[in-house]
């Protein structure tokens, strides 16, 4: 994946954003996304209306990785429109990533060692999936978050810093 662009999002007259004098570095970003252990996802209902709920999930190789049944109510939503929001809990350390969110190929071998391992060293004892747990027909429950964009902050609004992939 190739390093996203680095700018300042539009904001409305009054929110301070033209006074930004730093970014938030993109390792930042990725430390957040690697170390959390909760994200909260939104998805739109085939109506318009907005689902959230709080995912699992590990970050690696530029993508969030996410299981779960293709019957839950979020992945329905994700089937109808891959587009969606993932942010962090953190109110102070803003971390929102914006993107499609599509259903994952069978995986194994190296990648899905690297995947369980990364599940373990963050859920374990709770969740420590087998390498396998991905391949074959039990693949339809690994989803990938590939960002369009994300925002980040840490002193709103001395650093608000937009990527764009």
């Amino acid at each position: 994946m190739s390093r996203p662009r680095r700018d300042r999002p539009d904001m409305p007259p009054g929110y301070g954003a033209d006074q930004a004098d730093r970014f938030v570095e993109w390792e930042t970003i990725e430390s957040r996304l690697r170390d959390s252990l909760h994200y909260w996802l939104a998805t739109a209902r085939p109506d318009g209306r907005p689902h959230v709920v709080p995912r699992w999930g590990v970050w690696l190789d530029g993508r969030f990785w996410y299981d779960g049944s293709p019957e839950t109510l979020h992945v329905r939503n994700l089937e109808n429109n891959p587009e969606c929001a993932l942010h962090l809990e953190s109110g102070a350390e803003v971390t929102v990533i914006e993107g499609q969110s599509t259903r994952s190929d069978p995986i194994s071998g190296e990648l899905g060692e690297r995947l369980a391992a990364e599940y373990a060293r963050k859920y374990a004892p709770d969740y420590t999936p087998a390498p396998g747990a991905w391949s074959g027909d039990l693949a339809g429950g690994m989803r990938t978050l590939r960002p369009v964009k994300a925002l980040a902050w840490s002193q709103f609004p001395a650093d608000l810093t937009r990527y764009t992939f």
